[in-house]
């Protein structure tokens, strides 16, 4: 059975322990832990959370890399950590480490390179457009967030299952079927449920976590009664819209997805299909950026 069902549901703390031991998600490290239970407190430590950032080189320098992210509109670029906190926020750099940690969790081969690089880009995009096209209703961090974890459960199954490289190459090739329940009709599982219980285990928050559980899911984006809310359809059409415009314009995120959900994420978005073509004009810049 599929953990979509369970999660659909709040999950306790013996629950939630059982089906990432069965996952295999990797553990929160040891620093992310002191980080996020400094910035949870009343009056959190700014120097504290500098030097405890700062004793991981290539999580400092991603999070000065985020900072400098051309939607967050910084007139002069980041140099430290301590200005990238007082820039994105306690909980935006959290978000952000937490990012950026899940990833030095995984070996570098060239097939999660690809993926961490083509998510970069949809993360990038989500933060900009969210920024541009949604009234302020999506905060750009949040966008970025989500976009960034949005397929994390790809990179752990295609750890675990040796078989799913290839189931994934046919859910990414289907014009027609649910892209999980591809996954599910050779798995016990899908990577947006391991994804949703990477998230939770990870201390993002419920409205990111369902965000992620649902982000294939066409009902939840249409439907009145959607287990979603409005700020999390307005995430999922973001960051779809995100990575259709990558796609366009690189070789990329080939997907058949943009099919299957686009016009419900243009309707949830207000935009016309026609308008595409020129919010692409304006993204490939962002695409481009060295940030």
């Amino acid at each position: 059975m599929a953990y979509t069902k369970d999660l659909a549901q709040p999950l306790n703390e013996t629950n939630l322990d059982s089906a990432l031991r069965d996952i295999s998600i990797p553990p929160r490290p040891l620093t992310l832990e002191r980080i996020i239970k400094e910035a949870k407190k009343d009056e959190p430590d700014l120097n504290l959370l500098t030097r405890l950032i700062s004793s991981d080189l290539a999580v400092s320098a991603g999070l000065i890399k985020i900072a400098n992210s051309p939607f967050f509109g910084i007139r002069r670029r980041v140099q430290t950590v301590k200005e990238a906190l007082m820039v994105l926020g306690l909980l935006a750099s959290c978000r952000a480490v937490a990012c950026i940690s899940f990833r030095q969790a995984f070996p570098a081969t060239p097939a999660l390179e690809r993926f961490w690089d083509s998510s970069a880009k949809i993360a990038r995009l989500a933060g900009w457009l969210a920024q541009s096209f949604t009234s302020n209703t999506l905060p750009a961090d949040d966008a970025y967030t989500f976009a960034l974890f949005r397929d994390c459960g790809i990179p752990i199954l295609l750890i675990k299952q040796p078989e799913y490289e290839t189931i994934l190459a046919k859910a990414n090739e289907d014009p027609l079927i649910d892209f999980t329940l591809i996954e599910e009709m050779h798995l016990p599982t899908n990577h947006a449920a391991v994804g949703s219980l990477m998230a939770r285990s990870w201390w993002l928050n419920d409205e990111i976590c369902l965000s992620i559980l649902h982000h294939h899911n066409v009902m939840a984006l249409d439907s009145p009664f959607s287990p979603i809310s409005i700020g999390s359809r307005h995430r999922i059409a973001v960051a779809q819209l995100s990575e259709y415009l990558l796609q366009k314009q690189t070789s990329l995120c080939c997907t058949e997805e943009w099919g299957k959900l686009g016009p419900s994420c243009l309707n949830i978005l207000g935009i016309q299909e026609e308008e595409i073509a020129e919010i692409a004009k304006y993204a490939k810049p962002i695409i481009d950026a060295d940030v």
